[in-house]
């Protein structure tokens, strides 16, 4: 039998073209601006992209380039365990919906789940934030 964990997608609508949105939030040197869980930066080395977090160093690997707005990303934090956060940018009327899947961890409790929840949440309203400037 599957394990199913708790899943919440989380959205945010955007005044700006799916491109343009696309374009901004798949640029990892973007990633401090508006994900605050990163705001301690992000680097390249050794082919990698690094970043110091709330968890400690962390390794991010990122989709390649799509036409689709798929913008996942794995993040494998220092113990070794791996989260994937599947997230997309699709067409809303003339502008764009970012919708980012927040998977429960295995052992996560209800309180843990919906901080990180709010914290998507925020991180997605600074994004929207950025865009419609």
């Amino acid at each position: 039998m599957t394990t199913l964990h708790a899943v919440r997608h989380i959205s945010v609508s955007i005044h700006r073209a799916p491109q343009e949105v696309y374009d901004f939030a798949s640029n990892p040197e973007n990633l401090p601006k508006w994900a605050t869980g990163l705001a301690g930066g992000i680097k390249k080395v050794n082919n990698e992209w690094m970043a110091e977090s709330p968890l400690g160093k962390v390794k991010i690997r990122f989709a390649e380039r799509n036409r689709f707005g798929i913008l996942d990303h794995d993040v494998t934090l220092e113990s070794g365990v791996q989260i994937h956060n599947p997230m997309r940018v699709v067409p809303n009327g003339s502008g764009s919906e970012v919708i980012f899947t927040l998977l429960r961890q295995p052992d996560m409790s209800d309180e843990k789940f919906e901080e990180d929840a709010k914290w998507v949440e925020k991180d997605l309203t600074i994004l929207k934030g950025l865009l419609e400037r």
